[in-house]
């Protein structure tokens, strides 16, 4: 079925513009439609999507505390919160609440169907429009999460320099041509930091980056 998608939002011509979309791609199969986060979460239980089309302003319960729930009930399930509200709070709530991406929903069909793709994959994804004033946030105080535990010290010296990396942006190609790595030590390397500090993807290691001072913006050193 290839990857199977609940699309979630409060208004029923939003929906079906984004099951056309999403059904004429060979690889995707739409499950299921919510209109409210409670349906959502429900259904996300049922039936066990790869991938939850989530809006956050919703009647009810909003998509970001339903975000919250699906993500801590299942590691399978991610998220991929789509918006017209491009506020900086949206994006850390969501990414906080363990949504793998966040796009406005003015982007290009082609823009939507490849961040759901990368996201499956394992990845995380960011509208382009929403990565410089988040990164530039932090560098100018933003508030963050409360402090990290020790997690930090449980890497090893090379996974912390890979996690600044993949901070930075860098691909895994890429960053095996930095360090002079085979593509699968670089793959390993990621997992053991996504495992090793509960994170369910690079966008949530790139967050943790910043928050806990581990990469600074701007060329910032780290302390």
């Amino acid at each position: 079925m290839g990857i199977r998608v609940l699309v979630v939002d409060d208004q029923a011509i939003v929906r079906a513009g984004f099951v056309a979309i999403l059904t004429a791609e060979a690889d995707m199969t739409v499950v299921g439609e919510a209109a409210d986060g409670d349906a959502a979460v429900a259904m996300a239980a049922d039936l066990s999507p790869d991938l939850v089309l989530m809006d956050i302003r919703m009647p009810g319960m909003d998509g970001l505390t339903a975000t919250r729930l699906i993500t801590r009930h299942s590691s399978r399930t991610k998220v991929l919160v789509l918006t017209t509200f491009d506020l900086d709070a949206y994006v850390y709530e969501a990414l906080r609440a363990g949504s793998s991406g966040f796009l406005l929903k003015d982007s290009e069909p082609e823009a939507l169907l490849t961040a759901i793709r990368v996201v499956v994959s394992g990845d995380g994804v960011l509208a382009p429009a929403v990565t410089g004033r988040l990164i530039a946030a932090f560098a100018h105080g933003a508030p963050v999460a409360p402090e990290i535990s020790g997690a930090l010290n449980s890497l090893t010296h090379r996974e912390r320099e890979i996690m600044t990396l993949v901070a930075t942006g860098l691909s895994n190609t890429e960053i095996g041509e930095r360090l002079g790595l085979a593509m699968g030590t670089v793959k390993a390397h990621v997992s053991a930091v996504l495992n090793k500090l509960g994170l369910r993807d690079r966008v949530q290691a790139t967050i943790l980056a910043y928050e806990s001072g581990l990469i600074r913006p701007l060329g910032m050193s780290a302390p």
